[in-house]
C-alpha cells in the first residue's frame, strides 16, 4: 500500500468544524461570554436529572472534564449509591425471606398467595397433564384408563408383550397385529412422556 498516493491525499477523515455564532432558532452557548451556537448538551448535575446546559464543542469538553456527579456527597453516601446501583436502585431482600421477617418454606404450610386450605390440599397432589385423543387411544390399546401413571403403563406393556410375542407362544403369529398396535401405542406414550 502506497501512502504517498494521490488517492490518499484527497481523503478527509473529518471536516474541519468552524465555530459559528448562534443563528436564529439555535440555542446559544450557556458558558458566560460565549456567543457560539450551543449544539451540545451537558447534564446540569445531581438532583436536576433531565435538565441540560447547551454548550459549544470547546466548552462542553471543558465542562465534561471537570464534571463529577458525586460532588457534595460524603464517602458513605457515594458507597451507598454505588451499592444500590447494583440492583438498579430497587428494593431487595434476602432470598427466602418476606417482609415482616417471615421466611417461606414449601413445607411450613404458609401460603404466600393467600389461598385457603382447600387450594393447598388440591395443590398437594401433582397435576396430571391433560391427555389428547391420541394418548387416550394409546392407553385404551394397552387396556388402561386415563388415570394410569408411568409405572402402570410400563408394567402393562411388559405383560402384554410377554403374552403376545410369537417366541412366548411357540411361534404362533396370530397375535402379531395386536402386538404391533401395542408397541406403537407404547412408543407414542413414551414420546409424549407418559410412560
Amino acid at each position: 500500500m502506497d501512502l504517498n498516493s494521490r488517492i490518499f491525499d484527497r481523503i478527509r477523515v473529518r471536516r474541519e468544524a468552524k465555530e459559528e455564532e448562534a443563528g436564529p432558532g439555535q440555542p446559544r452557548c450557556d458558558f458566560p461570554g460565549c456567543a457560539a451556537a450551543g449544539l451540545h448538551r451537558a447534564p446540569m448535575g445531581r438532583l436536576r436529572e433531565g435538565q441540560y446546559f447547551c454548550f459549544c464543542l470547546d466548552h462542553v469538553r471543558e465542562y465534561n472534564a471537570g464534571y463529577n456527579y458525586f460532588t457534595g456527597m460524603s464517602a458513605e453516601d457515594v458507597a451507598l449509591y454505588q451499592r444500590d446501583a447494583l440492583t438498579g436502585h430497587r428494593p431487595t431482600w434476602t432470598m427466602g425471606a418476606l417482609r415482616g421477617g417471615r421466611s417461606f418454606r414449601a413445607d411450613d404450610g404458609f401460603d404466600p398467595a393467600g389461598e385457603g386450605p382447600r387450594f393447598r390440599a388440591a395443590r398437594s397432589q401433582p397435576e396430571r397433564p391433560r391427555l389428547g385423543a391420541a394418548a387416550l387411544r394409546a392407553l385404551d390399546t394397552l387396556g388402561l384408563d386415563e388415570g394410569a401413571d408411568a409405572d402402570a403403563v410400563k408394567a402393562r406393556y411388559k405383560d402384554l408383550v410377554k403374552r403376545l410375542h410369537p417366541d412366548a407362544n411357540g411361534g404362533d403369529r396370530s397375535n402379531e397385529d395386536r402386538l404391533r398396535e401395542i408397541i406403537r401405542a407404547y412408543k407414542y406414550l413414551s414420546s409424549a412422556r407418559l410412560r
